[in-house]
């Protein structure tokens, strides 16, 4: 049995009038996440943000549990953080790096990664090296484990599904590499959580980011982090009363469980929120969503490649529901606003921003992606506007 579309649809009020397919930038909140949400915050006008957090614990704590059943962890492993960026920032400083050790990415990382990949190379004398891409777009796994073969590599950092392009890394074959040579792996999977069945144990990462505003369908200022308990980590570069505790006149200890990556200051809302939009996609079933996701996104590619002038620029064996195309002789900025006019989201892709990327002949691509709450019917209003502005 697939997913109730008219239901989904009926929890996503906004659809009624727009056609919205930048889910990889933002998805549009259920409505039970929203009443979460607004619920809480109306808690907190009420009683006090201090207060209003002391009622709400038991589904403060449900956001970890939740969580934990998503990606496959125990609830001790997971952190609430603010967005995927900053888990990974957290999550990359608490690797022991040493000059001269290795870290291997991939030429599809994502620019704000890949910046701190450099100033980890400038300030640390880490060694960044790019392993290049196969045949088939995704990262050569021969060249990796050839790479991995040569010793001093700490740590290999990708990400799952890069925001610029339809491609799926191959993790699973990767966090297997990684664990045969005794390197740690961070996978960045701000676009395959809420889209994938994903398990850390499968995947064989030992940190793993999310957020909570692209296909899991929560709010904004929003992400976790995953921590594998008993990995090789040092402690956070940032503490507070919250992930650590004095010990004595001057001392102090950092928690052991995941938390030590939190902040005591945080949007309570937005984590309840993030909770709720987790139980929601597992109750849909990720499988369920990652079946209708890809079909749609196939569908769209199809059609899209049979409009004139139209050029669908996704690459890999297997794709994701990111669909992104250039419109020849119009600058993807213009296509978009075209489309936003026409009560049509989509964002624009920046691939001039993908530094170590091979050039694909555009500098920008429009970036159209689809979730499991949009039809086919939604994508054919699409390729019409496309059709006409060709015209």
């Amino acid at each position: 049995m697939g997913i109730d579309v008219g239901a989904v649809r009926a929890d996503t009020p906004a659809v009624a009038d727009l056609v919205h397919l930048n889910n990889a930038g933002s998805s549009l909140p259920p409505v039970p996440v929203m009443d979460a949400m607004v619920g809480h915050l109306r808690l907190e006008a009420q009683v006090g943000g201090y207060e209003a957090a002391e009622r709400a614990e038991a589904r403060v704590e449900g956001f970890y549990t939740a969580v934990a059943r998503l990606v496959g962890a125990r609830p001790e492993e997971i952190a609430f953080v603010e967005s995927a960026t900053r888990a990974w920032e957290a999550g990359f400083g608490s690797v022991r790096l040493e000059a001269g050790d290795r870290v291997l990415t991939t030429t599809s990382e994502y620019p704000s990664n890949a910046l701190g990949l450099v100033k980890a190379a400038r300030e640390r004398g880490v060694r960044v090296e790019v392993v290049p891409d196969g045949p088939d777009g995704v990262v050569d796994l021969e060249a990796l484990e050839r790479e991995l073969g040569r010793g001093g590599v700490r740590l290999v950092a990708l990400n799952h599904m890069p925001t610029h392009n339809g491609l799926v890394n191959p993790v699973q074959e990767v966090g297997a590499l990684c664990r045969a040579a005794g390197a740690l792996f961070l996978l960045d999977a701000c676009q395959s959580v809420g889209q994938w069945d994903l398990d850390v144990e499968r995947l064989g990462c030992d940190l793993l980011t999310g957020t909570g505003r692209k296909y899991l369908r929560g709010p904004r200022g929003t992400g976790f982090l995953y921590a594998r308990a008993g990995a090789d980590l040092v402690e956070p570069a940032v503490v507070d009363v919250s992930s650590a505790h004095w010990v004595g006149e001057g001392g102090y200890r950092v928690r052991a469980d995941g938390r030590r990556f939190e902040s005591f200051e945080r949007s309570v809302a937005g984590q309840i929120g993030l909770g709720v939009a987790v139980d929601y996609a597992v109750a849909l079933g990720l499988e369920r969503i990652r079946e209708r996701v890809g079909a749609l996104a196939e569908y769209a590619r199809d059609r899209l490649g049979q409009v004139a002038g139209v050029r669908v620029l996704d690459r890999g064996p297997v794709r994701s529901g990111i669909v992104t195309f250039a419109v020849q002789g119009v600058p993807a900025e213009h296509v978009r606003a075209r489309l936003v006019g026409a009560g049509v989201n989509v964002s624009v892709a920046r691939v001039w921003n993908q530094v170590w990327e091979a050039k694909v002949g555009v500098d920008e691509a429009v970036r159209a992606s689809v979730h499991y709450f949009n039809t086919e019917e939604e994508v054919e209003v699409l390729v019409r506007e496309l059709k006409e502005r060709a015209a």
